[in-house]
């Protein structure tokens, strides 16, 4: 006898198509049956050795979250209900172009201080891996949710050329190459690059391209998070839809939003890019988190040649008075490309972690408040939290516009990122509350999609990018990673005074036909595994 059915649920199966009920049998971690209503039919009802009433539930292929920032989280919180109480069966890793593989000793510890706001130090993990591969297998051991992981570009131009503002040479270009191809092989899904981060902002376009070639040769993507999100961010993501032609490499835009003052009202404009280049051929996804500010590192925010050399580098940069005044002149005149080429509005920019607690009564406050309160400029302010903080200040970015938002979620290629950054005392909301606000603000109560379209951008979508024939759907023969959820009243718990609250409305989540979420509570099971590369 099967191990359960799923009786009476209203099915949203992910293709985009309408609803129906359904009794859906799972077993060994698969959907063996779907018997469509059943009960009104009259026919012989599945029977299993659990059976789990989902009257007024619907039923959807698990979530997928196409932008995540738990490379170590998923490690040092076994629990990790920030995701799976979302929905969330499937976290895609290693973005922005920095995160943990494949690395040595020295890159390590460099990457390890470089992104301490988004995974903390990982003093706490022990990373006993170099490469993807072994990164892969270190999370096939039993994680919350499973995991795909992109080889971040930045990383491995750090390993290859270092920290410097140059072009790379043949040979290092060379290495580059191998290093991207041995992860793909590994069984990384495509790269990623921070192209307003450090060192990854300082490849050209043939260097870039150059790569794309090796993660096109393997049925992979680019996933960028490119050069500009405010003055110039139209010809920055035009740089990207022309790059990827170029290489003939699909391309999966991150977090495409249009921020700032500069692109209020300019998301059409955007659309209309990608449609063109998309009605030529051109093979491109997006993901989106349903919120208006953004969040990142503070450091992020400073000029690309203050953060030439990497973490210990800009320290001593912050740490002469000449060099600090340069740096505040371009953050608050000229407009740095870490802040996207437009001058830094301190009031917009809000504490949202410190590493040190000892500087917590910071967390919450904009830099321009804290000034005020200390009778200072705001960039004393922040150049000092930099320096006492080692570089470790996340931040809320309060630079988006809700008409933006709305539009680029209707996008016929749009797919669901949290962008989550789970470290901090006030991380932004969207780590916890991405994916039942979907459904709940925009759905129910805006009307913004419908139910069937929501849950298609966030099942089926992203599972056809990362190329896995077997997921995102609820068809017999498929991974039995489900979502139970209400749809009168799933809702984001969390907000920006309450961030870490979970949601309402999710009763029960399976990854690999396992309940990680049982009648709302976490369980302890540890189904997740790593996802890899589907051979071409």
């Amino acid at each position: 006898m099967e191990e359960l059915v799923i009786r009476d649920a209203d099915v949203v199966d992910g293709s985009g198509g309408h609803s129906y009920r359904a009794d859906v049998v799972v077993d060994g971690g698969r959907i063996v049956s779907i018997v469509k209503e059943a009960a009104d039919a009259g026919c012989q009802r599945p029977k299993a050795r659990r059976e789990l009433d989902a009257e007024g539930l619907v039923l959807a292929p698990g979530f997928i979250d196409m932008h995540a920032h738990s490379d170590l989280a998923l490690l040092r919180d076994p629990d990790h209900s920030a995701k799976a109480a979302q929905g969330v069966t499937l976290e895609v890793l290693g973005q922005d172009g920095l995160s943990y593989a494949p690395v040595d000793d020295r890159t390590l510890g460099e990457v390890r201080r470089a992104i301490a706001g988004w995974n903390g130090s990982g003093d706490d993990v022990d990373v006993d891996w170099r490469s993807v591969g072994e990164y892969l297998d270190r999370l096939d051991r039993g994680i919350a949710v499973n995991a795909a992981y992109l080889i971040p570009q930045g990383t491995v131009r750090a390993l290859a050329v270092g920290w410097e503002d140059r072009e790379a040479t043949p040979d290092e270009l060379d290495r580059m190459r191998q290093l991207v191809a041995e992860g793909m092989e590994q069984g990384a899904v495509g790269m990623s690059s921070g192209l307003t981060y450090t060192p990854g902002m300082y490849a050209p376009d043939a260097e870039l391209t150059e790569l794309c070639r090796v993660v096109a040769s393997y049925g992979g993507y680019y996933c960028p998070h490119h050069r500009s999100y405010g003055a110039g961010a139209l010809e920055a993501y035009a740089e990207m839809v022309a790059l990827t032609r170029e290489a003939g490499c699909p391309l999966h835009l991150a977090h495409a939003t249009m921020n700032f003052g500069v692109n209020k009202g300019r998301a059409p404009e955007l659309l209309a890019l990608l449609d063109e280049a998309l009605d030529a051929g051109a093979d491109i996804t997006l993901d989106t988190y349903p919120y208006t500010p953004g969040c990142t590192t503070l450091v992020a925010l400073l000029p690309s040649w203050a953060s030439e050399g990497g973490p210990e580098k800009i320290l001593r940069r912050l740490a002469d008075d000449g060099t600090a005044e340069r740096i505040r002149h371009h953050l608050e005149v000229i407009g740095s490309d870490g802040c996207h080429g437009v001058p830094v509005e301190w009031e917009t920019i809000e504490i949202s972690g410190v590493g040190d607690p000892a500087l917590g009564e910071y967390v919450g406050r904009t830099v321009l408040q804290a000034a005020r309160a200390r009778g200072e400029e705001p960039w004393a302010v922040a150049r000092e939290l930099l320096l006492k903080d080692r570089l470790a200040p996340t931040i809320l970015q309060h630079v988006g516009h809700e008409e933006n938002v709305r539009e680029i979620m209707r996008h016929r290629v749009h797919t669901g990122g949290s962008d989550g950054i789970l470290q901090g005392a006030k991380p932004h909301p969207r780590a916890y509350g991405t994916f039942p606000r979907y459904l709940g603000h925009y759905v129910r109560e805006l009307g913004v999609l419908s139910l069937e379209e929501c849950v298609a951008h966030l099942t089926s979508r992203p599972a056809a990018r990362l190329r896995l024939p077997d997921r995102g759907l609820v068809r017999e023969g498929y991974k039995a990673d489900l979502v139970l959820f209400d749809p009168r009243t799933v809702d984001a718990g969390s907000t920006f005074a309450e961030p870490r609250t979970l949601p309402t409305g999710i009763p029960y989540v399976l990854v690999d036909g396992r309940f990680v979420i049982e009648d709302g509570r976490r369980t302890d099971v540890l189904a997740g595994r790593a996802v890899r590369r589907s051979p071409r």
